[in-house]
């Protein structure tokens, strides 16, 4: 990828010698990481090397009578006027400069501090514009001549207020293993951020627990970005999430994909250990008949922060663990844990946010003979 801002935009940090170079820098450095649990080979899911984010911020800075876009400065000491960004999707890259026009032509940007870009792979786009002001009618009629001219979908926000204009959400579809998933993408809610990683860690999810033939228990769920995928290999799928809003898009998920033999609980991993260990009881699992499940398998993906030791000595009660980690540092402690009664098999580095030191891991672990 060839950035006119390398050096200065602090959105890359690691770009001499190009993308290949990076990510093999990634690879040796996670190796050598997670040496005392496995020495074996890792499955490595490369990005594209350009237009690969799908969901982008940018900062709205006005200079005198004009606005650009910005971003934070490499040494976060300023910020760096941008008028092109290759790290987002073809569609967004082809949107930015039309969008800042039309907000110039409609006058709309006075206290506009931001906007949002949220996009499908066939284009199909939600921004949110950030105000420090509250949004009227005028407001309102402007920005959907914007809507209806562009092609897109816009979200007005500002303390206590959120104007819709079309809808608040994208569609995308994943292509994995010869299989099309539809996935509901909720504007200011987690997505992944880069498609094409995105089917290559659900597809080796699947390929790492393809020969279980019980049912599945998910914690930290999300939206169903893997638990869609999994219902159609497993009997059952049990999951947790804590986040309202992230259960209610995963039913919504479930039922654009025709699957039905998921059951979705909102609780806490702490909750959720409490009910089915006796200690409380939750009107959220009255409907959930838990001996009916047969369950040898469990898979996480949980915050940057990890999981707790409640968590991973739960987690320890199943033949089979697959961990994803946005966060390796969280992983290497959660590690010493359950690598006290489980062997690692099999490690993957996801790298979803190229020319950056940060990466997604994945971990198969089976129970100690």
């Amino acid at each position: 990828m060839e950035c006119k801002y390398f050096g200065e935009c602090g959105a890359c940090v690691v770009y001499e010698n190009g993308y290949e170079v990076q990510l093999n820098e990634k690879v040796i450095l996670n190796k050598d990481r997670f040496k005392q649990f496995y020495n074996g080979e890792f499955f490595v899911a490369k990005s594209p090397e350009s237009n690969y984010r799908s969901r982008s911020e940018f900062k709205i800075w006005h200079v005198g009578d004009e606005i650009y876009y910005g971003m934070n400065h490499i040494e976060k000491k300023a910020v760096v006027l941008v008028d092109e960004c290759p790290q987002v999707n073809i569609h967004i890259s082809i949107l930015m400069p039309k969008l800042l026009k039309a907000i110039k032509d409609k006058e709309i940007g006075f206290k506009l501090f931001g906007v949002d870009f949220l996009s499908s792979s066939d284009g199909e786009i939600v921004v949110s514009f950030l105000y420090h002001r509250k949004l009227d009618e005028e407001w309102k009629t402007l920005a959907t001549q914007i809507s209806n001219e562009l092609g897109i979908y816009i979200i007005g926000r500002s303390r206590k207020q959120k104007v819709i204009i079309g809808q608040d959400y994208i569609t995308e579809t994943l292509s994995i293993d010869g299989e099309i998933y539809k996935a509901k993408h909720i504007e200011n809610s987690f997505t992944q951020p880069n498609a094409k990683v995105n089917e290559q860690m659900i597809s080796w999810a699947l390929k790492n627990l393809k020969d279980i033939d019980d049912d599945l228990l998910e914690l930290y769920c999300g939206a169903g970005n893997f638990t869609i995928a999994f219902a159609k290999q497993f009997k059952k799928v049990l999951a947790t999430e804590i986040s309202k809003s992230s259960i209610n898009a995963a039913k919504s998920n479930m039922l654009l994909n025709d699957v039905q033999n998921i059951e979705f609980v909102r609780m806490s991993v702490e909750e959720f250990v409490q009910a089915l260990d006796g200690v409380r009881e939750f009107r959220r699992m009255k409907e959930i008949e838990i001996t009916s499940y047969n369950i040898s398998t469990i898979f996480v993906d949980p915050p940057r922060s990890g999981m707790d030791e409640v968590s991973c000595k739960f987690a320890s009660r199943y033949e089979n663990i697959l961990y994803i980690s946005c966060n390796p540092e969280t992983l290497l402690r959660d590690l010493d844990i359950l690598c006290k009664t489980h062997t690692v098999e099999g490690m993957a580095i996801f790298d979803q946010f190229p020319y950056t030191h940060h990466v997604e891991m994945g971990v198969k672990l089976v129970r100690k003979v």
